[in-house]
């Protein structure tokens, strides 16, 4: 894979980013956080991205994307325009869900031990997980399974940890970070930390193809949504009124 050009789409949260790296080792990363445009800005930053290392499309290799759970918007945007631009292409995709981006960006700027990923899922929720990261950034043990909490809930399931050491991450993190202070052993990290890192994505999916794992067809790869589209919900909730 080290021969192979290879792009990261990240959509997942309020992030709008994208990462390339050249068969030739030649790195580049656009973000744009906090406006929400995924829409606008996804095929203007990839272009551009190209155009600076002196690639076209077709040079691409590999695309990988980050699958959620997240934004319901910025994920269907990023999976289906990275789906489509590896359709196009003829070429196969790597998926990394949000959770573990955030966990390998911890790991990445040094941070051994267990980490809460924990990404807004708006309507007062969070989706979460804790795992172990090993000495060599290898993301380990599940110790908190991935899933949607309420932040209470989150908090009571930190509880049981018993006060083990944990760095929280995330947007989630940062927005409940009183709550989740209050529980023995919790850290939140430096604002660096607040939604998956474009780089971090390609090369957790990298690590994870050098290991073994094996890319698929676009058509094989789908959303994590972990939870209904909000229009669904309040569709639903009207309809009990």
């Amino acid at each position: 894979m080290n021969d192979t050009t290879v792009v990261a789409v990240e959509t997942a949260t309020e992030t709008v980013g994208v990462a390339l790296r050249s068969a030739d080792g030649v790195e580049a990363e656009f973000v744009l956080t906090g406006r929400r445009r995924h829409v606008e800005t996804l095929t203007p930053a990839l272009e551009d991205l190209l155009v600076r290392v002196g690639l076209v499309p077709a040079d691409l290799g590999l695309v990988v994307v980050d699958v959620g759970p997240g934004l319901f918007t910025g994920l269907r945007v990023g999976v289906a325009a990275a789906k489509a631009l590896a359709q196009s292409l003829g070429v196969d995709m790597l998926g990394a869900t949000s959770l573990d981006v955030l966990t390998h960006a911890a790991a990445e700027v040094g941070h051994r031990g267990l980490v809460l990923a924990c990404v807004d899922a708006r309507r007062g929720e969070v989706f979460a997980s804790v795992r172990t990261v090993g000495a060599t950034e290898t993301i380990g043990a599940v110790r908190v399974i991935p899933g949607l909490y309420s932040p209470d809930s989150l908090a009571t399931t930190l509880r049981d940890l018993g006060g083990e050491a944990v760095l929280a991450v995330g947007d989630g993190a940062r927005r409940y970070a009183d709550l989740l202070r209050a529980v023995d052993g919790v850290r939140i990290a430096a604002p660096g930390l607040l939604f998956p890192p474009p780089a971090s994505l390609l090369r957790l999916a990298l690590s994870r193809h050098a290991a073994g794992e094996v890319p698929v067809a676009p058509g094989s790869l789908v959303p994590l949504y972990m939870r209904e589209a909000d229009a669904r919900i309040n569709f639903a909730q009207a309809t009990r009124t």
